[in-house]
This record gives C-alpha cells, sequence and structure tokens, in this order.
C-alpha cells in the first residue's frame, strides 16, 4: 500500500536527505588508493552521530539474506553491483566505486548512491558512470504527476539501452517514506503509459543499476549480499530519493 506524504513529511524527509548527502561527500571525499572499504564505513557513521541520525541500512535483515547487514553504507567495488559490504579491502588505483547510503532521522528515510572511479579513471568507466546519472536523471525527469511508474521505468532503461549496459533484472527503485523499503517498486525497464499513477506526495528511491558489459546477468558473492556481474565486467549504481508534488519531482537527497 502506498502511503502519501503530507507537504511536512516531504520537509521532513528533506532532512533526513541532507544528511545522507553529507554521508556520501564524507566517504567521496575520504575515498583514495589505500583507504579500506571499512575506512569508509567509518567515515559514514561520523557523519550519523553528528546529526543524531542512525542507519536503516544496518542490522537490516531482509529474507535473501544469510545474516543482518553489518554495516551503515554499501560499498560495492567494479564487478560489485550493489550491497556490497565494507571489508578491510583497501582502494587500489583505477577501481570503481559504487557507495548506497542512508539515514533516518526524526522517523523518516532518505536513500541515495553514487559512483566514482579512484585514482586514474578508465574512460569506460567515466562512460559507464555518467550513463548511470544520466539515466538517473531521466527517471526523476519523468516523475511527474500524470505519469505513472512506467514512465519512469522506460526512461531509465532507454537510456541504459541505448548506451549498450544491461540491467539487472528484479532490482530497481522503490518507495521511501517511514521505513527504508515501501511501496511501490519502480523497475529500471518498462513500458511508458503503465503501471501505477504518480501523485502528489508519493517519494521514490530512484535508482539505476548499470552493467557495463551489456548482459543482465548476475550472481549473488559468498557473503549472501554482495550482488556481481556474471561476466566480470563493471557495473555502476547511482540514486536519488524524489518527492512527487504538483510543482514537479523534488529531490530529497540532494546537498
Amino acid at each position: 500500500m502506498v502511503q502519501l506524504k503530507t507537504d511536512t513529511s516531504i520537509e521532513a524527509m528533506r532532512e533526513a536527505g541532507r544528511v545522507v548527502a553529507q554521508i556520501l561527500t564524507s566517504v567521496r571525499e575520504a575515498a583514495a588508493v589505500g583507504v579500506s572499504l571499512r575506512e569508509l564505513d567509518e567515515a559514514a557513521r561520523e557523519v550519523l552521530r553528528e546529526a543524531g541520525a542512525t542507519s536503516p541500512f544496518l542490522n537490516y535483515h531482509p529474507h535473501f539474506a544469510p545474516m543482518p547487514f553489518p554495516a551503515v553504507i554499501c560499498a560495492s567495488v567494479n564487478d560489485a553491483i550493489v550491497h556490497g559490504i565494507p571489508t578491510t579491502d583497501r582502494l587500489r588505483d583505477g577501481d570503481l566505486v559504487s557507495i548506497d547510503a542512508g539515514a533516518t532521522l526524526d522517523g523518516w528515510v532518505g536513500d541515495s548512491a553514487i559512483s566514482f572511479t579512484v585514482g586514474r579513471a578508465r574512460p569506460e568507466d567515466t562512460r559507464l558512470i555518467d550513463t548511470a546519472f544520466a539515466a538517473l536523471d531521466a527517471g526523476i525527469a519523468a516523475a511527474v504527476v500524470g505519469n505513472r511508474i512506467g514512465d519512469i521505468a522506460h526512461a531509465i532503461g532507454t537510456v541504459c539501452r541505448r548506451a549498450g549496459y544491461g540491467i539487472p533484472e528484479g532490482f530497481g527503485g522503490h518507495g521511501v517514506g517511514r521505513t527504508m523499503h515501501e511501496d511501490p517498486g519502480v523497475p529500471n525497464e518498462g513500458r511508458p503509459g503503465r503501471g501505477m499513477p504518480l501523485r502528489h506526495g508519493m517519494a521514490l528511491a530512484i535508482e539505476p543499476m548499470l552493467i557495463g558489459g551489456g548482459l543482465d546477468d548476475f550472481h549473488p558473492d559468498r557473503d549472501g549480499w554482495t550482488l556481481r556481474t556474471s561476466d566480470g565486467s563493471r557495473a555502476a549504481h547511482a540514486e536519488h530519493t524524489v518527492a512527487i508534488t504538483d510543482a514537479g519531482p523534488r529531490i530529497l537527497t540532494a546537498l
């Protein structure tokens, strides 16, 4: 069931979203060759502590996972698409890193993700990342009152497919509000004019995930959380929490 948010609730979500944006900024600044993924997680924890917020990721335990998630960010490197667990592994020159972060503040949740390279970027990685953000922009532009969920999905999928990238089937965006995952689901590919109508007060996490090799196939890692590309190609992930309003889409997880 979709929970429409009041304008006051959207403002509260905006405050949570600012914390998420601060987390991603802090983590991006901390990321460098030789820095461990666990150190990036600690940088995120510090932002949460200073903001008086908590993490919706920490100890999250969906049915498919063998254990609760042990960190406050997902850190997915190179062929990891999403849900990477921050470990003591250290970043290397040229790594492609995707960071997904969330924050709960005063009972409201924000959720956002970025991808970037550490050190010298490969041209093909830059193109992949740029396309992920272009797909996110296209999805947000379609998130207007009177459109449908399928219009967002079609906008994202069109950008990804035209660039020759794969889209992991079954994974996409979602509603967000009092909890991290709410109705409705927001696929990353679909038919325009189909699905639930978009209404003022809906809040959606729109999040393209792209597979660089062009295939849609992926597999879970041995940790039971991380999803990796089946062909070993690199992946990118971009996400914002967006409120649907009569005045147009409002990004809640920007600085």
